[in-house]
């Protein structure tokens, strides 16, 4: 956690101060050590505390690292302390520009003490050994926070329009990669069309040279957005953009298509890929890239995606016709579709996937699955049945036998999801809003992140 969070504010031009506990575990301090050897501008504090919540040394510790700061060539004009649970709600170039317009005042909070504040420092309180004598609630950073602001797609594209500039600012030439890593390649398709900083952000968390990205934009999406995403491509040489694009429909026939045109043009590249996962714009990685890497290559070949027998209100999305007009959802009628091709046995899941190349390069030559494709075309959300019924086809690379128990969110690593309908029971409750049941913000960082480094898939 604390690498992604330096990983996110980082900046050649920036210098980070690393103050560990002594209490910490070793490998702990270990790990932190080995991040301050990799990266030039990283440190350890010169003088480490045994830091207890609420004493003098959480103070401490702070102080040490200014005063180590203050050492250093780096002619940094702000600083902004954090914990290591701080999660950043604004990239570097905002915060530069946000930080620029205080013209040299600071940033925190302070206010007159009320009667139980000032007891704190009123009265006389004792430290012994490591225990906190007043457990109150402290302020772990001074983070510049925002409240609904939307990202600037055209400041995304006149930064790509220098490449050079682009790559230094953004930290892609400092990007390393383990042995294993460069071996070991993986390939994304993202299907976006909004928030191109959003956009960038997902790509440079999960970037590695190694890999490569397949970017489809919707063809409706605003000008400026296609502007932005082509940037990026320009300035990466392991982006590029689907060479087929669709206008985009939820729910439509056109999502499981711009998947689809990914992925024919990711097997036309020169990288040999492993796995393909699927993305959409807003989609936040919960696993660094050698996370995916080791996770996967555990996989042997199989694929992991959602795949269950559907219910009798999913059997409604491909047994009947569903008419598409306009840039409208797909609407239901009465007529009643033929049988699937082939005998094929239906199932449904989701419409996000990690699947092996050899299943990418059998469904591209398959006339089996081109048939399916063809049938699917007018059912309601045909990428959640699609790929889940694939995947249980005899014989396919990586398959699941049709024998097998139901493969659910609750089981696949593809995605954690909050759905509205299982707060409570499975999730905490949603802290933000819902968008067509799914809590935006997940919030809940920590929890989700929790889940996901012990090893878990979902709770419950």
């Amino acid at each position: 956690m604390v690498e992604r969070l330096i990983r996110a504010l980082y900046s050649p031009s920036n210098v980070f101060c690393i103050h560990y506990d002594q209490k910490s575990p070793a490998v702990f301090r270990s790990s932190m050590e080995g991040i301050a050897r990799c990266l030039p501008n990283v440190f350890i504090a010169s003088k480490r505390e045994y830091v207890i919540f609420a004493g003098f040394t959480r103070l401490k510790a702070d102080i040490n690292c200014l005063s180590d700061l203050l050492e250093v060539d780096v002619p940094w004009k702000y600083v902004i302390n954090l914990c290591g649970q701080d999660f950043p709600l604004k990239t570097n170039m905002e915060l530069v520009s946000e930080l620029a317009g205080l013209n040299g005042a600071n940033m925190l909070d302070t206010f007159r003490p009320n009667k139980r504040k000032k007891q704190r420092f009123s009265l006389h309180f004792e430290q012994k050994d490591w225990i906190c004598l007043l457990a109150a609630p402290t302020s772990c950073s001074h983070v510049i926070r925002r409240k609904d602001t939307k990202d600037p797609d055209e400041t995304l594209r006149n930064l790509t329009a220098d490449y050079s500039h682009f790559l230094q600012v953004r930290g892609y030439e400092d990007v390393c990669a383990t042995e294993k890593e460069r071996h070991f390649h993986l390939a994304y398709s993202l299907v976006v069309h909004k928030y191109a900083w959003m956009v960038e952000r997902l790509i440079r968390a999960l970037y590695s040279p190694s890999n490569v990205f397949c970017i489809h934009y919707d063809q409706k999406s605003p000008a400026v957005f296609r502007s932005a995403m082509e940037g990026i491509a320009r300035c990466l040489p392991n982006v590029f953009i689907a060479s087929k694009r669709e206008y985009v429909i939820y729910a439509g026939f056109t999502h499981l298509k711009a998947d689809i045109n990914c992925l024919s043009d990711l097997l036309e590249v020169d990288v040999p890929w492993k796995y393909v996962i699927n993305l959409c714009g807003q989609d936040s990685p919960l696993k660094t890239n050698m996370e995916l890497v080791s996770e996967l290559a555990g996989l042997n070949g199989a694929n992991m995606l959602d795949t269950f027998r559907p219910s009798k209100s999913k059997k409604q999305r491909f047994s009947l016709h569903y008419e598409q007009k306009d840039w409208m959802s797909p609407k239901r009628t009465n007529l009643t579709k033929s049988a699937p091709p082939h005998g094929i046995e239906m199932f449904t899941g989701s419409a996000y996937f990690v699947l092996s190349r050899g299943f990418v390069f059998y469904m591209n030559a398959s006339v089996m699955v081109k048939d399916f494709l063809a049938w699917s075309e007018d059912t309601y959300s045909p990428d959640e049945h699609f790929w889940a019924t694939l995947v249980r086809i005899p014989g396919v690379p990586g398959g699941v036998p049709r024998s097998n128990p139901d493969i659910t969110g609750l089981l696949s690593k593809t995605r954690m999801v909050k759905w509205k309908y299982q707060e409570e029971n499975l999730y905490p409750a949603c802290t933000g809003k819902h968008a067509r049941s799914i809590c935006i913000p997940p919030a809940h960082l920590v929890y989700l992140f929790c889940f996901y480094c012990k090893g878990h898939t979902h709770p419950g």
